[in-house]
């Protein structure tokens, strides 16, 4: 009876061992990149100022004229468009000297 407890105790530890290393693997090839990323994204936006040529997640390539909190105006051949910066994907002269 003894050796039935100690065979059931060794395996519940070994799936709480698997499991936990099953989250250990995904924090360090899920989570922790993205993360990483996010933060790069973030730091991007908040450092847009006047003068930057950008590029929306639209596609929109424009030059930044006026940055607000949470929206920048941009121009392009003479057309003036308000986006959100959470739609900015990419400076392109910080990519073009990267």
């Amino acid at each position: 009876m003894n050796i039935i407890l100690l065979q059931a105790e060794s395996q519940g530890s070994a799936q709480l061992l698997f499991f936990g290393l099953i989250f250990v693997v995904m924090y360090f090839f899920m989570i922790r990149p993205q993360v990483k990323r996010q933060k790069k994204e973030n730091k991007f936006r908040s450092e847009l100022k006047k003068g930057d040529s950008i590029i929306t997640i639209g596609g929109i390539h424009g030059k930044v004229i006026e940055v607000k909190d949470h929206s920048v105006i941009i121009e392009n051949y003479g057309i003036k468009m308000k986006v959100e910066k959470s739609a900015i994907s990419m400076n392109t002269v910080s990519e073009k000297l990267s």
